[in-house]
């Protein structure tokens, strides 16, 4: 496959309590590397899509053994630039049941939050590139953070390259002054695929579904209908509006489906997945998005089956630890097909 994907955006070092155990239970962390728009290189990489990872790092030992983590997953590294004096860390505490998963950063004065305009060649970066991909976090971190990431969707608009969003809305990273609703309307304006759920929606740019309850368990797709109507009628250039539908019963205990709308029809995933033993949901949205981004460059014309690929791989990241998700197209499809029994593959 001749398609080029080049994201954008932070990773860092993970810190993992092992088990279920509390932060304050924990004399050791398992150590791992994710980051939304990394997460999605791999899973495309994983997939046979030729990805391009571009973010800033420092120069010292703990970022040259992350570089070396996102090659050994065959995302090109290329076009990193170096600076700054650290990398961010994030520590997760997995929940168990009725306890939710927490997690605290230590990424202030990262490397790419100190980043600026200029210091990416986006020109040289974009060459026969034909999808572009960020995230809401990026412009959260920093307002440098947020305008080079304007800076790479207005190179990639300039170049007719197909930009995609995941709104993905965190409420503790906006620190430096400015909200989402500030800057991300900006940002949002020159992307063509927006992928986000029912708080980013409303957070980010200011719209609600009518009728659901999340906290409830309970999802009903045909209410984002009026949200992604609502979303394409403020940003034209947006073709597709996505929506992962989480139902969280317990932190072990999750149902997962979606929904795309393209302007015209709203289409259903064919299955709500229960996930009843969640080893990993972190990176859960990341892998959905490297799954449909996948799916609409294979599926071109075929959005219902880009948004079925999208759902089942996601589906099988909660069975994957860490942020990445670890699976093949040829185990995705087995589960699109219906086959979820886990049986032994001899």
């Amino acid at each position: 496959m001749s398609s080029k994907v080049v994201t954008f955006g932070e990773i860092m070092l993970r810190l993992t309590t092992p088990g279920y155990q509390r932060f304050s239970q924990a004399s050791e962390f398992t150590a791992t590397y994710g980051g939304g728009e990394a997460n999605v290189a791999v899973s495309l990489a994983n997939y046979g899509i030729e990805s391009s990872f571009v973010t800033r790092l420092p120069k010292n030992d703990i970022a040259r053994a992350c570089e070396m983590d996102l090659k050994k997953y065959g995302v090109n590294t290329d076009h990193i630039v170096y600076g700054g004096d650290r990398l961010g860390i994030y520590f997760l505490e997995v929940g168990a049941v009725s306890r939710g998963s927490k997690v605290v950063y230590d990424r202030a004065n990262s490397a790419i939050s100190q980043i600026e305009n200029g210091m990416i060649d986006w020109d040289h970066v974009f060459k026969g590139v034909s999808w572009f991909h960020w995230t809401g976090i990026t412009p959260a971190i920093s307002q440098g953070a947020a305008d080079a990431c304007l800076e790479a969707i207005k190179a990639a608009n300039e170049r007719g390259i197909t930009v995609s969003c995941d709104l993905n809305y965190r409420k503790n990273l906006w620190q430096y002054g400015k909200s989402a609703g500030e800057v991300m309307p900006e940002l949002v304006a020159g992307t063509d695929v927006i992928l986000g759920n029912e708080e980013d929606a409303e957070k980010v740019l200011g719209v609600s579904p009518d009728g659901v309850d999340v906290t409830g368990g309970h999802v009903d797709a045909e209410a984002y209908l009026s949200v992604s109507q609502q979303i394409i009628k403020q940003f034209p250039r947006c073709k597709k509006v996505i929506t992962t539908l989480r139902g969280s019963i317990n932190a072990n205990h999750n149902s997962w489906s979606g929904v795309l709308y393209d302007g015209k029809n709203l289409f259903k995933a064919n299955n709500t997945y229960q996930i009843t033993h969640i080893v990993d949901r972190v990176g859960g949205g990341d892998s959905f998005m490297g799954g449909l981004i996948y799916g609409l460059l294979t599926y071109p014309d075929n959005d219902q089956k880009a948004l079925n690929f999208a759902v089942a791989a996601s589906c099988l990241k909660h069975t994957v630890y860490g942020d990445y998700n670890q699976v093949s197209v040829e185990e995705v499809e087995k589960l699109m097909d219906g086959d979820a029994s886990g049986r032994v593959s001899r």
